[in-house]
């Protein structure tokens, strides 16, 4: 089996935020205009089809990992949201289970694997330990950025901007001091989707929420388009790089 996740680029972390804030404002949005319990049983079964696709290729395609990442957040936004507006579990509760249930995935691909970077996803079972992960992360910065909108009273745009210096520590460490460079990677992609969260958030909800008020609709188009211009990109210079490295 070949690798089956992108090089991580500049457009691999442009992408990932694109996503984080399309799930969650694409979220919002299907649970305000359908019945909630069917858009959350929608977003499932999408999810699992496309999860049964991508596990089943031997190697990576741009639009179908994307796309897989892509409902990973809908409907990892979907759980969290569940988890406190259905059950009443507070954002603090939800965000310390989230993060311990992440340790415990983390701790668990350690002692399986010996090895924790996504450049080693070559089999089976090591994909499947990377995508309960991812989806335990989207969980995860779903809660966390409603805990500091909501609980800490940040609101969506000052959150947006906590996760964005935050993001900075593992990227500052990574290049200027040469930490280890799965624990950055992890940390900045964990970090990412409470970042995309919070400005999705920000640009979509009312003004009486302390957003601008452009609707979750609009701007779920908008990050899409924005994802399928990385996916386009991405697909092109793999092709090209594909050719280069043909054999005459």
């Amino acid at each position: 089996m070949l690798d089956k996740v992108p090089q991580i680029t500049a457009l691999f972390w442009i992408a990932k935020v694109l996503t984080t804030g399309m799930g969650e404002t694409a979220s919002d949005f299907l649970v305000t205009t359908i019945d909630p319990v069917i858009a959350v049983v929608l977003a499932f079964l999408v999810l699992v089809a496309l999860l049964a696709l991508q596990l089943t290729r031997t190697r990576y395609i741009p639009w179908l990992y994307w796309a897989t990442v892509a409902m990973v957040s809908v409907f990892g936004t979907m759980a969290a949201d569940v988890i406190h507006v259905e059950f009443g579990i507070p954002y603090t509760v939800s965000t310390a289970a989230f993060a311990a249930a992440l340790a415990a995935i983390f701790l668990l691909w350690w002692a399986t694997e010996r090895d924790l970077s996504i450049h080693s996803i070559n089999t089976s079972r090591r994909e499947i330990f990377y995508w309960v992960t991812v989806l335990t992360t989207f969980a995860l910065g779903t809660a966390v950025g409603d805990w500091t909108a909501t609980v800490l009273n940040l609101g969506y745009f000052a959150s947006g901007l906590l996760f964005l210096a935050c993001i900075a520590v593992p990227t500052v460490a990574y290049y200027f001091f040469s930490a280890n460079r799965v624990i950055t990677f992890w940390a900045a992609y964990v970090l990412t989707r409470p970042l995309g969260a919070s400005l999705a958030d920000w640009l979509g909800v009312d003004t009486s929420r302390g957003g601008v008020g452009l609707g979750t609709g609009p701007i779920t188009l908008v990050l899409l388009a924005g994802i399928a211009a990385c996916v386009t990109v991405m697909t092109i210079r793999r092709d090209t790089h594909s050719v280069a490295a043909a054999p005459a």
